[in-house]
């Protein structure tokens, strides 16, 4: 977050919630991939791909050093991603159950 923005929490809601409707309203994974890719840097991009394959690798019961070893993801950011998983809002775990429901579907629609 910028340091000199004074937003209000009403102002902060409409304006992520625009952001995730654009994110919903994409039809398909490359959709997705171009959008993500105008949106954010590609160090960016790469740190949500780091934490979606740690979120998985979490998953499998894996030790925080062999997550190390198979990604290249600091042991720090592997213990975030283990507090979200943990401890958050639940969107890694709807994430993960909306992921595994619609894999098949919406993958075999976006190499078709």
């Amino acid at each position: 977050m910028k340091p000199n923005r004074d937003d209000s929490d009403a102002y902060k809601k409409r304006t992520e919630d625009a952001l995730f409707r654009a994110v919903m309203s994409l039809n398909d994974v490359h959709e997705c991939r171009n959008f993500f890719k105008d949106l954010c840097t590609p160090a960016e991009l790469q740190a949500f791909v780091d934490r979606w394959q740690v979120v998985k690798l979490l998953q499998q019961d894996l030790p925080y050093r062999r997550i190390h070893d198979l990604t290249g993801v600091s042991v720090t950011t592997i213990g975030r991603v283990a507090r979200c998983l943990a401890d958050g809002f639940g969107g890694y775990e709807a994430a993960l159950e909306h992921s595994s429901s619609t894999h098949h579907t919406r993958e075999s629609s976006a190499t078709q």
